[in-house]
């Protein structure tokens, strides 16, 4: 009997390598362009008292390099810009080849980062810095590189995973990118749990009405149910019927939650990791699970309908719910933290949430 031959690895870009699945995936697109705008966010913040300090905005590229700076600020400049290099070179390898993709995504990201830290010029709490820009540039040009050396295979394991698991409708990806969005939301321990579009800080709103704990309850309940049973249903339409969805929407949910307690416990305190464990959070999860199993029986159009409409029922209750006195006061040690950064990200996120997912559960449910 032959001994069998062991199989060699094919490299990524080997001429033999299996073709990619027919139908190629746009996920890298998508999140490239959301990093974009997370980049944007965190170069620009606190995007206030914007004025003309008197500066020429190309200055900054030819001035000696900061005087003080640390390994850890040089690191975290290039650490950002590596998924940014790496994404942009896996979207745009297929129209321009892996080297040039890699020159392109070097450029794009170097140019992202000269206009970002041209804007800088304007806002008096950011420093522009050539040094900035080198470790961004660096970062981008590290990304595109092992996109270069690996990303043939990561778009066929992203195209197989998604042929796997989605459903065969048009636009899969931007679902995927606003659930993941969705899911950022919950690493804000302030925002109440899973309530997404509260518009009253954004717009400085003084709260509709006063606290009182049997309404507290009743609110916080109703926006608990309304966003679970949009995110089910809308996860549930994006899932195939081959991979256990219902399965797989338990786990979206469970991970939702250790993401809340983790969050809580390293941003607040360790002993404030089930903050958001309220009555009115309980029992919102226990109607919230028994309403979307029911629902999830009805066709998907019909589905995608009743998100729409819960969607709308929760942002409205989210907007009408008063602060609570008790978690407020839990949450005052981090409100004076170092994390004020982070909690602007988050809370923008989770305000613009519904205005960004109601616009594609309405072009989605047209091609039902």
């Amino acid at each position: 009997m032959e001994q069998a031959q062991p199989t060699l690895p094919v490299p990524a870009d080997d001429p033999s390598a299996p073709p990619l699945p027919s139908r190629p995936t746009l996920l890298p697109l998508y999140l490239a362009l959301a990093y974009v705008v997370l980049i944007g966010y965190a170069s620009l913040y606190p995007f206030a008292n914007w004025r003309d300090l008197g500066i020429a905005p190309l200055e900054f590229l030819y001035a000696a390099w900061p005087r003080y700076w640390t390994g850890f600020d040089l690191a975290v400049n290039v650490v950002a810009y590596v998924p940014l290099g790496f994404l942009l070179a896996l979207t745009l390898r297929r129209r321009l080849g892996r080297w040039s993709a890699a020159l392109a995504a070097l450029l794009l990201g170097s140019l992202l980062s000269a206009a970002l830290e041209c804007l800088q010029n304007w806002l008096p709490a950011r420093v522009p810095s050539n040094l900035d820009l080198a470790c961004n540039a660096a970062g981008t040009a590290i990304g595109a590189v092992i996109a270069v050396w690996s990303g043939q295979a990561i778009l066929r394991r992203m195209a197989r995973l998604q042929q796997q698991l989605l459903a065969p409708i048009p636009h899969a990806e931007p679902g995927l990118v606003l659930l993941g969005m969705w899911l950022l939301t919950q690493l804000s321990p302030e925002t109440l749990l899973f309530g997404v579009g509260d518009l009253r800080q954004v717009l400085g709103l003084t709260p509709a009405l006063p606290y009182a704990a049997p309404a507290f309850v009743m609110l916080e309940t109703g926006v608990i149910v309304c966003n679970t049973v949009v995110i089910g249903l809308f996860a549930r339409t994006l899932l195939t019927d081959r991979t256990y969805p219902h399965l797989i929407l338990i786990a979206f949910f469970v991970l939702a939650l250790a993401i809340r307690t983790l969050a809580a416990a390293v941003l607040v305190a360790p002993q404030e990791a089930l903050v958001w464990l309220t009555p009115g959070a309980r029992l919102g999860l226990w109607i919230g699970a028994v309403l979307l199993s029911l629902l999830l029986l009805l066709p998907a159009a019909i589905r995608i309908a009743l998100a729409g409409v819960a969607l709308m029922a929760g942002t409205a209750l989210v907007n009408l719910t008063p602060p609570n006195p008790y978690s407020e006061a839990a949450l005052a040690t981090w409100r004076q933290g170092h994390f004020l950064n982070f909690n602007g990200l988050t809370r923008w996120i989770a305000s613009l949430w519904p205005f960004l997912a109601l616009p594609y559960l309405t072009a989605l449910g047209r091609r039902l």
